[in-house]
């Protein structure tokens, strides 16, 4: 299966903070993809923007070692990387003073779309946006993509955003999460609107219930220092998890339309019930051999940041009303898999007196490793004997089953970063989407921080705490299994 690539129009893409491990790692290798795919056509630029000295010689070895780490195993043609190099250019600037802006400002072209990358902390996007503006970089065919944390709460987050609406309209600002670049989250899409088979039972009535799970391997690490301000509340659920939980529970937009997917996935954030406190489940990962655990990561015995949470909450509408949300995420987990299960009630009475079990249909969505779509069916077994039923999987592996081209699916940075210059914000979070978000998350912090909840240990390479376990167990119940 040949995939059908279409080159978008030249542009400038200035990435702020582009020797940073975000570009280094992300970023600068997406866009060589891009360009070995022939999807940037002829006088596209890239310039990294940094405090650090480099001239552009430099920066062109920076960026040629990053796409040698991290482009490992795809393939590209012989030549392509100097033509790629020849693209990139490099300014030291300053964001807080006046150091560089000048020279930026030189090397922008007219009349064609500039996106600028704030691939830096919260607090250098005003300074950033003021001086694009000053500097005359600033036009109606500019857009800015910031990275989260946008915000840690909801003042902070409104803030930000009546900070950069000051220099640049909505439709500019790109707030990008790496979650919604994902093909397989997208086919989510494809799959709930493009086939009959399931929005008439994408309800209360035939689901009983959806699971969102995001587990890891490896522990906070180097990030210890961020992480404890944070917690998996506001570095996962708040955004990405939130994000998931929105394309499986909104109603179908009226057309796949940047306002009207966000205006959907903005009613059900508003829709979200309260979360009781007996519902949610916070831990914190101990030791393993050598590996030290969450408190020593943070060098804090006393800290009460959580490394792991699950929640059940529900969703007050016609479609979900009865129907319980479980979404959970943590480190330091038995594998890494992201994935979302919608488990489809019991048929309501078996025809099959032989047939003892219970049969559910489920469809998996896995996010990764992996990425791919599987439905559970039953199905009698084979052989003599009688009417046996067994579950079996109708797996679609996108690596199986779009042959070739399914093995190099393209990175979610690929897609959002093309999306940008395309000017589709479709993919995007709107601003009022992520106050909504802080404005439900707010609450449920401030409750356990007053009574002072302390996160459950848990082991290195576990589930998570036993409580996760009992969240579910009580409603009889049982969390799918976390394996690779």
């Amino acid at each position: 299966m040949v995939s059908r690539v279409i080159p978008v129009e030249s542009f400038d893409l200035v990435i702020f903070g582009g020797t940073g491990d975000l570009a280094r790692r992300k970023i600068l290798p997406a866009l060589f993809r891009r360009f070995c795919a022939g999807q940037m056509e002829d006088g596209a630029r890239i310039i990294g923007a940094a405090r650090s000295e480099h001239t552009t010689a430099e920066y062109r070895r920076f960026v040629a070692e990053a796409i040698a780490e991290f482009n490992a195993g795809r393939s590209c043609e012989t030549g392509t990387l100097d033509a790629f190099l020849d693209s990139i250019s490099f300014v030291q600037i300053d964001a807080m003073g006046d150091t560089g802006w000048s020279e930026l400002a030189g090397l922008m072209q007219p009349d064609r779309v500039r996106a600028f990358y704030f691939s830096v902390g919260p607090s250098l996007f005003g300074p950033l946006a003021e001086r694009l503006h000053q500097h005359g970089m600033a036009d109606s065919d500019t857009r800015i993509v910031v990275e989260k944390p946008f915000g840690r709460d909801l003042d902070s987050a409104r803030a930000l955003n009546v900070t950069l609406a000051q220099h640049f309209d909505e439709s500019q600002i790109y707030r990008i999460d790496h979650y919604l670049g994902k093909e397989t989250v997208q086919n989510l899409m494809a799959v709930r609107f493009g086939n009959m088979l399931f929005e008439p039972l994408w309800n209360s009535q035939y689901v009983d219930h959806i699971q969102i799970t995001v587990a890891e391997t490896v522990g906070v690490g180097g990030r210890g220092e961020y992480y404890d301000k944070s917690g998996a509340m506001r570095d996962m659920v708040q955004n990405h998890l939130m994000q998931l939980l929105c394309l499986i529970a909104m109603e179908p937009p009226a057309k796949f339309d940047p306002d009207a997917v966000r205006d959907e996935k903005l009613k059900v954030i508003r829709a979200l019930d309260a979360v009781r406190a007996e519902d949610i489940v916070r831990g914190q990962y101990l030791a393993e051999a050598e590996k030290p655990g969450y408190l020593e990561h943070v060098d804090d015995q006393t800290s009460r940041t959580e490394s792991f949470i699950a929640l059940k909450l529900g969703i007050s509408n016609w479609r979900w009303a009865g129907t319980p949300f479980y979404l959970r995420t943590g480190k330091r987990l038995r594998a890494r898999t992201s994935e979302i299960a919608v488990v489809f009630k019991e048929t309501p009475h078996s025809i099959f007196e032989d047939d003892g079990g219970r049969h559910r249909n489920i469809l998996t969505i896995r996010l990764q490793p992996n990425e791919g779509m599987d439905l559970g069916v039953t199905i009698k077994e084979p052989g003599p004997g009688g009417m046996r039923l067994i579950d079996v999987p109708l797996d679609m592996t996108f690596a199986d089953a779009l042959g070739p081209d399914g093995e190099d699916v393209p990175d979610a940075y690929e897609r959002l970063i093309m999306d940008v210059v395309r000017g589709n914000q479709t993919l995007f979070m709107r601003g009022d989407e992520v106050e909504a978000a802080w404005a439900w998350t707010d609450p449920l912090i401030a409750a356990w921080e007053a009574r002072g909840d302390r996160p459950q240990a848990y082991e290195s390479g576990s589930s998570g705490p036993e409580d996760a376990l009992m969240l579910m167990h009580r409603d009889g119940r049982r969390w799918r299994e976390i394996r690779p």
